[in-house]
């Protein structure tokens, strides 16, 4: 009675609104691409550069904060010697770093 009845609307959505509505999430995902995923992919190259040149005598820093001489070097491992007689054996991903040489006989 006092209650009128419900009509469905037209649908006549605009194609350029739907547009305008996608804009801001495409611009976030280009800042994205731009400020976070395209950096950390160049880091990941670079480092991959680093480990796969790493050549016996270099000195290396290691990702758990270890300095060493790199004594052996296999496919996936590298042997690392610390000191005199003491050498470890570690993945080759684990080097974060390689010294210039000479920089161990300061430390």
């Amino acid at each position: 009675m006092f209650i009128s009845p419900a009509y469905a609307q037209a649908a006549g959505g605009d194609t350029q609104s739907t547009m305008l509505g996608l804009l801001p999430l495409v611009l976030m995902f280009v800042v994205l691409y731009f400020v976070m995923i395209r950096p950390q992919m160049k880091r990941q190259k670079e480092h991959k550069a680093m480990v796969e040149a790493l050549a016996k005598g270099d000195e290396v820093v290691t990702a758990g904060g270890l300095l060493g001489k790199v004594s052996k070097i296999g496919e996936a491992y590298i042997g690392v010697e610390l000191t005199d007689g003491v050498e470890v054996q570690m993945q080759r991903s684990a080097v974060v770093q390689v010294l210039p040489k000479g920089s161990l006989k300061a430390v």
